[in-house]
């Protein structure tokens, strides 16, 4: 069973050709949005003078998880998440997890050592 129709073409055309009502609306963007704009030239003051700048590399970063920390300092993974609250070891926030860059660990095993005798 079928829905009955509520417009048909002879409906739609009647629709247009009554004074005051607009007619069926167009689908989708109006060509003129379509069309490419020019790019205007860039400005001569913005230019480079003299040599271009190339930025410096710099060094790689290596980062690990929680439980790799964790298994690198033989601690439980609370005990990390607990360091990395505390703001005692840096990390980044990546969506719902951590990552510890590696040079933090080191830095943080570094100045945890202490000499007993």
């Amino acid at each position: 069973m079928t829905m009955p129709q509520r417009h048909h073409a002879a409906s739609a055309a009647q629709f247009a050709a009554r004074q005051g009502v607009p007619g069926p609306r167009p689908i989708g963007r109006p060509m003129a949005a379509t069309v490419a704009r020019p790019v205007p030239a860039a400005h001569p003051a913005a230019m480079p003078v003299g040599r271009p700048v190339v930025p410096q590399q710099r060094a790689a970063v290596t980062f690990l998880t929680v439980a790799e920390v964790a298994a690198m300092m033989r601690v439980s993974k609370m005990t990390v998440y607990r360091l990395v609250h505390a703001g005692e070891l840096s990390a980044v926030r990546v969506g719902r997890s951590f990552r510890v860059p590696e040079r933090a660990v080191q830095d943080y095993l570094r100045d945890a050592y202490t000499d007993i005798a």
